[in-house]
């Protein structure tokens, strides 16, 4: 394929689009972040709702896309963390605009966001941006 000068290849966008617009991927990516590392069932506690295949299947994916890593302890019983990458964190970084967003529109629901939990909240901006 010939780029012309000037222009940027996007066919990689494809790829990244297939993961991200599933419906847990960017509250998997934020979890991450706000987290740092966590367990398969820290996040299944984090994200109060999502199922085990679903975790299960979205993490793969976010694997395969190389935003996230998952490394293996040889412990008994077996331990298992997530963490973001280096690109998973840059998609981080690219979202928070869009969790700021969500967070100052006068549009929120608010008995909505009342009924959701505190850790999925767009509103809650204390987790926003922060990396640990």
């Amino acid at each position: 394929m010939h780029i012309e000068e000037g222009q940027t290849c996007i066919c990689p966008l494809k790829g990244v689009i297939d993961i991200i617009s599933k419906k847990w991927t960017l509250l998997i990516i934020n979890a991450l972040g706000n987290h740092g590392r966590l367990r398969f069932n820290k996040l299944m506690e984090t994200l109060n709702g999502i199922s085990p295949k679903t975790l299960s299947d979205t993490l793969k994916g976010l694997q395969t896309e190389g935003l996230i890593t998952r490394e293996s302890f040889a412990e008994i019983p077996p331990r298992v963390e997530y963490s973001l990458t280096k690109d998973g964190t840059e998609l981080r970084k690219s979202i928070i605009p869009l969790l700021k967003w969500t967070a100052n529109r006068s549009s929120i629901d608010k008995e909505q966001c009342a009924n959701c939990p505190p850790q999925i909240r767009a509103h809650n901006k204390t987790n926003l941006g922060e990396q640990k």
